[in-house]
């Protein structure tokens, strides 16, 4: 659906981090366990509603998922020389290259959230990324890619030189994966470093509170998860200009980058956080719309099929879809 003009609804709150709370009203209740620990550079927090059944499982439960989420990063990342993306990315001009079946599943996931994107989140431009945050000269488009699946993991094919940054790809798959994980649950939440999963239950309702970039401790709107609806899943998301920034001799450079002109993007649009169906959907349509700038973004958000979009612009305005209103607390 196009998105007219007069149907965009401003407001006066700020896209930032999301952070989960305690529903309102609501501590952390009897019944009710966590695990929070440092992953992916950042940190991972586990929150589950515990049924009685389970209370002897939880705690082990919980530890389990926490090491599988330590494993998936540990293949993923790109600080580790080991990793399985470190050893894709050693020959970025190798035809071909047999990978694992984990980082097989995120560079197939990378090619549906490219479709979904149409074509804006692009997890071939590490050198255009490291560019910007070193300063140095930005490099020519990306070769093109593609993938071949076998029995176990698949080919990646490269009709040139490129190398992958599964950052945000990445921890939006690892916090769907996880939630899967907790489907004995009736209600689950994994927050990975600000890409956060979630199914509600009838007794448990979620709300993520929406921290102001400029002020820190200040949360500005809150997302109202459950809001009447029966249980169901999403993902919350939020991508910005403000927290990878860099200052170099020919000016300031961000690490979100455009695939149109292999540039950090050009746009208005300092931040967007996403409600949608799953956390990796929501990761890449924030990350699509603060690329694209407010109008484009928003009708692509609108066409994806996002649940919720609240974009912070760079003169102060904050701008949402019509939906949004549904979800704000």
């Amino acid at each position: 659906m196009t998105l007219a003009q007069d149907s965009i609804t401003r407001a006066g709150t700020v896209a930032g981090h999301p952070q989960a709370l305690p529903a309102s009203g609501r501590s952390r209740a009897s019944g009710e366990r966590d695990l929070v620990f440092a992953a992916m550079g950042g940190r991972v927090h586990l929150h589950v509603t515990c049924p009685g059944s389970r209370v002897g499982a939880v705690d082990r439960d919980l530890r389990m998922v926490a090491g599988r989420i330590g494993a998936w990063a540990g293949r993923l990342t790109r600080f580790s020389p080991d990793s399985d993306l470190s050893a894709l990315n050693r020959d970025p001009s190798r035809p071909v290259t047999v990978v694992r079946p984990t980082l097989y599943a995120v560079m197939e996931r990378s090619l549906e959230v490219a479709e979904l994107t149409e074509g804006i989140v692009d997890v071939g431009l590490l050198e255009a990324r490291l560019a910007a945050e070193t300063g140095a000269e930005l490099p020519a488009e990306g070769a093109p890619w593609g993938l071949d699946r076998r029995r176990r993991g698949g080919l990646v094919h490269r009709d040139g030189p490129v190398r992958f940054d599964l950052d945000g790809v990445g921890k939006g798959w690892i916090a769907d994966r996880a939630l899967a994980l907790l489907s004995a649950y009736p209600a689950a939440l994994v927050d990975a470093d600000g890409d956060v999963a979630v199914r509600t239950g009838a007794e448990r309702p979620w709300t993520i509170a929406i921290a102001d970039p400029r002020r820190d401790g200040v949360d500005i709107a809150t997302l109202d998860l459950a809001g009447g609806r029966p249980p169901h899943r999403l993902g919350v998301a939020t991508s910005g200009t403000s927290v990878h920034r860099w200052q170099h001799v020919d000016g300031s450079r961000h690490h979100l980058i455009d695939p149109r002109t292999g540039r950090p993007a050009v746009t208005d649009v300092v931040q967007a956080t996403v409600v949608a169906g799953t956390a990796l959907a929501a990761e890449s349509l924030a990350k699509s719309i603060v690329i694209s700038g407010s109008w484009d973004g928003l009708e692509l958000a609108e066409r994806a099929g996002a649940r919720a979009a609240v974009l912070l612009l760079e003169d102060g305005e904050v701008i949402a879809t019509p939906q949004s209103l549904d979800w704000l607390a």
